[in-house]
């Protein structure tokens, strides 16, 4: 057992030093699963990569959070959880109509104008994730194992128990339904997913 997974262990039972102990271990590969994830928004994200690690620590270890990880690639699918979560709130906040969503942000910086952010996509990228969820809640884990979380195929395949053929198999199949879901054809099979 690694050290993450033994300190995993002892804050699931509920020791409160495990806590301080687990960031240090963890803090560089959440850094740059942070800096990944806010790799793919556009330009004009107001989140830094430590204020979303931070974020998503508290989330998964804080006082409300309270979660139970099998082992270190549980909780990292996890953390990329709570970080995509955590972008969707920000979107959706910049979406809305009273923080003034309607209107495009304009930097000063040229740089930055070419291309403002564009929350609306992160928003269908979440509602189609959320629709796969229902219709085949193994397939919207994979997703979210390899995009969000940065699996390997072998390695989102083990924490799924499945082979990596089969992973690979669903992989293809999450894929084409969500591009379907999002660009508005409906998921494999025909008519709305």
């Amino acid at each position: 057992m690694d050290d993450v997974t033994r300190i995993l262990s002892a804050i699931e039972r509920g020791d409160p030093e495990a806590a301080e102990l687990l960031l240090p271990l963890v803090y560089d590969e959440l850094r740059r699963l942070a800096a990944r994830e806010l790799g793919r928004e556009l330009p004009g994200q107001t989140l830094e990569a430590t204020a979303l690690v931070h974020e998503a620590y508290l989330r998964l270890v804080g006082p409300s959070g309270g979660g139970r990880w099998e082992n270190r690639g549980h909780f990292f699918a996890a953390a990329a959880e709570a970080m995509r979560r955590i972008l969707v709130e920000a979107a959706r906040r910049k979406a809305s109509l009273k923080r003034g969503g309607g209107l495009d942000r304009v930097d000063r910086d040229p740089a930055d104008v070419a291309a403002p952010g564009r929350p609306e996509e992160l928003l269908a990228v979440d509602e189609a994730l959320g629709l796969l969820a229902e219709a085949d809640p193994q397939a919207a884990e994979l997703v979210k194992l390899r995009y969000f979380a940065g699996l390997s195929m072998a390695d989102a395949a083990s924490v799924l128990g499945l082979s990596t053929r089969s992973a690979e198999r669903t992989w293809a199949y999450a894929r084409a339904w969500l591009r379907r879901a999002i660009e508005g054809t409906g998921g494999p099979g025909g008519g709305a997913p």
